[in-house]
């Protein structure tokens, strides 16, 4: 078949969210945007780094939008339209809302790809729209000269249960859904050198939707979410940082990892992207003297469709592992806390 001959990957020059614009680039590239004409409805806009746009309907209802599309990360065309579809379905749950529909992104090298993959990439992500229980209702298709998939994606929350990144407190606990480590398994990967066991992880984690979110934004105790995607845990905690003017800690040997993303990485294995995003806000990154550069690639390693990183008050940590763990994510774990202080991330 088709499929087995053709390399998803050696078309693409990043993969995942690992092909997203540098933090720092991409800081100079809004600094200057104007913001004009915003009307009092739209409660979050692209002020403070937020997953989503939300614009309020009525007194019950606001509307999440969304997009994100990337190069394949993966060879199976199958997993490649899940891992995409999962991963921007994600912003709407870290928003706390529930999804409504999808509208497809789809540019594809009509001339190196046979009809055949591009189904397949289709089909995987609609079977994870399906999983969410939404329509993927249309769409826009160009042929380009890497493939390209990801979706639009609309959803609904409670205006009053939105979770900005503003809105984290001094003495909240940090809360991380997924394991890391995502991004050191696609270099392994495109290096052919990942186990099957490797893969399987991979695909695992890439493929588990977020649905906890819409339930966590009704708990009380919860302020603030996020995923944790293309920037890195560093650099997704350090946007909830900046937009809630506070300082973080966390201990790196309380972080969740995937094991053979630990070894891989120890053995020099990671991607361009990492260094990017260090490069981009390692400055505001305090590691443990001595700390070897793996944990460094760790932290800034780019995670395609990543956990929820949950701020929350700490007698709500118990509710909120719960939650996740109904949801299928065993490896949550608290993994710092939030404090008084300039934006920062500190590492123990």
């Amino acid at each position: 078949m088709a499929e087995k001959t053709i390399r998803l990957t050696q078309f693409s020059h990043g993969g995942g969210c690992g092909c997203k614009i540098a933090p720092a680039v991409l800081s100079e590239l809004l600094a200057d945007t104007p913001l004009r004409a915003i009307p009092k409805e739209l409660l979050v806009g692209s002020e403070n780094a937020d997953d989503a746009a939300v614009y309020q309907l009525n007194e019950e209802q606001a509307i999440v939008a969304t997009t994100d599309f990337f190069t394949p990360i993966v060879d199976d065309p199958r997993d490649f339209g899940r891992i995409a579809a999962t991963n921007a379905l994600s912003d709407i749950y870290a928003m706390g809302g529930r999804p409504i529909m999808a509208l497809a992104l789809v540019g594809m090298p009509l001339d190196k790809l046979p009809l055949e993959v591009i189904r397949e990439i289709l089909a995987g992500g609609e079977s994870v729209c399906a999983e969410a229980g939404i329509p993927i209702a249309g769409g826009h298709s160009i042929d380009v000269l890497e493939p390209i998939y990801g979706l639009v994606a609309l959803g609904l929350v409670h205006p009053r249960r939105v979770k900005r990144n503003s809105d984290a407190r001094a003495g909240d606990t940090l809360i991380l859904g997924k394991p890391l480590g995502v991004g050191i398994l696609s270099a392994a990967l495109k290096k052919g050198l990942l186990t099957p066991a490797g893969y399987a992880a991979m695909i695992r984690h890439t493929t588990r939707l977020n649905t906890p979110g819409a339930r966590l934004a009704e708990l009380d105790g919860v302020h603030a979410m996020t995923d944790v995607t293309g920037f890195g845990l560093a650099g997704h905690l350090l946007e909830i940082c900046r937009a809630s003017s506070l300082s973080a800690t966390i201990g790196f040997a309380g972080l969740p990892l995937i094991a053979e993303a630990v070894s891989l990485v120890q053995e020099g294995i990671s991607t361009g992207a990492s260094t990017r995003n260090w490069a981009g806000y390692g400055s505001e990154v305090a590691l443990p003297a001595g700390a070897p550069e793996w944990q460094q690639k760790l932290l800034a390693d780019p995670q395609t469709s990543g956990g929820l990183l949950i701020s929350c008050r700490p007698d709500a940590e118990a509710a909120v592992l719960d939650e996740l763990r109904r949801g299928g994510f065993d490896e949550a774990r608290a993994i710092g806390r939030l404090e008084a202080g300039p934006p920062r991330l500190r590492v123990t």
